[in-house]
């Protein structure tokens, strides 16, 4: 008897140990899975966002986009984002017949392309852009810190060809231009040359506003305009004043400093969804702050909206 009652004691201990057994390897794998699904969430939550996103146009535009660029795809890995430059027009051009995904320009699209293709754009406002006149060193050293309206529309319409004609040195002045495409062109002639067409300097001509800036750096005498995002380091150039306003993104705001536009990414139609949320991060407050790191101004700072 107390050997059948042993028997049945030890096969209920051995039940038991094997059904606790059975427990807590249930609740390891239910652990396991629950942190394997909430890090499997936590993947795809980083891979909601994803496309392709193409952007050609306005050079003076370039360097915010590139920065954007690579900040937004840090945070949405499976999206991918090419910049191109090729000026206002080109960008305008193509995404209207649809080769480019965006088209940056310092301009509106009417003025650019025919009433029948830029019905078909959607007009992005993303910032504040400031253009300024820029010389050689040389000629800043000699004392041209400053021009008046009527001194830079006789120097880019070609009548004053002299910098001893407006207070500097007795040397030639050399324009460097931009290509009627241009949208940086555009917002120069109107606003600073009040409407007076430029001067074409054919052999140095370019829709690059960094290869425009190296050929104002390397040629004495030389005298071009680019935004001031291409200002902001050790340019190796001189921005001038106009009229005694220096271009600044705080005369900018102000309405003292004319010479401005805000810059447009346009897309064909409403933009798909990884576009829009790249167009909507370049827009944010948060945003904002490196913004005016680069030299673009924040469109709802403007004091004025008008010129």
């Amino acid at each position: 008897m107390k050997k059948i009652m042993c028997i049945l004691v030890c096969g209920l201990l051995t039940v038991g140990t094997l059904t606790g057994c059975g427990s807590s390897s249930s609740g390891s794998s239910s652990k396991s899975t629950a942190a394997s699904e909430s890090s499997a969430g936590s993947d795809s939550a980083k891979k909601d966002l994803s496309g392709t996103i193409t952007a050609a146009g306005s050079s003076a535009l370039k360097p915010l986009v590139d920065d954007a660029a690579n900040s937004f795809i840090e945070k949405n890995p499976n999206v991918s984002i090419t910049v191109d430059a090729g000026g206002s027009g080109e960008g305008l051009k193509q995404v209207a017949e649809g080769t480019v995904t965006i088209g940056n320009s310092d301009v509106a699209a009417a003025d650019k392309l025919d009433a029948t293709q830029a019905a078909t754009l959607v007009d992005n406002q993303v910032c504040v852009i400031t253009f300024a006149p820029i010389v050689n060193e040389d000629v800043k050293k000699a004392g041209v810190s400053s021009l008046t309206t009527d001194q830079l529309i006789s120097i880019f319409t070609g009548k004053t060809t002299n910098w001893k004609d407006v207070g500097g040195p007795d040397e030639n002045i050399v324009l460097v231009t931009r290509p009627d495409s241009s949208g940086t062109r555009s917002v120069f002639t109107k606003y600073a040359l009040n409407g007076n067409a430029e001067a074409s300097n054919t052999s140095m001509e370019t829709d690059d506003s960094g290869v425009l800036l190296q050929n104002v750096k390397s040629t004495k005498g030389s005298i071009g305009y680019v935004a001031l995002s291409y200002l902001t380091g050790s340019s190796g150039v001189e921005a001038v004043s106009i009229n005694g306003v220096a271009p600044t993104i705080e005369n900018t705001y102000s309405g003292k400093y004319k010479v401005w536009s805000f810059e447009h990414m346009y897309t064909k139609g409403q933009p798909d969804d990884v576009t829009k949320a790249f167009i909507e991060y370049i827009q944010s407050d948060k945003y904002g702050s490196q913004m005016e790191k680069l030299g673009y101004g924040v469109a709802t700072k403007m004091t004025v909206t008008t010129h």
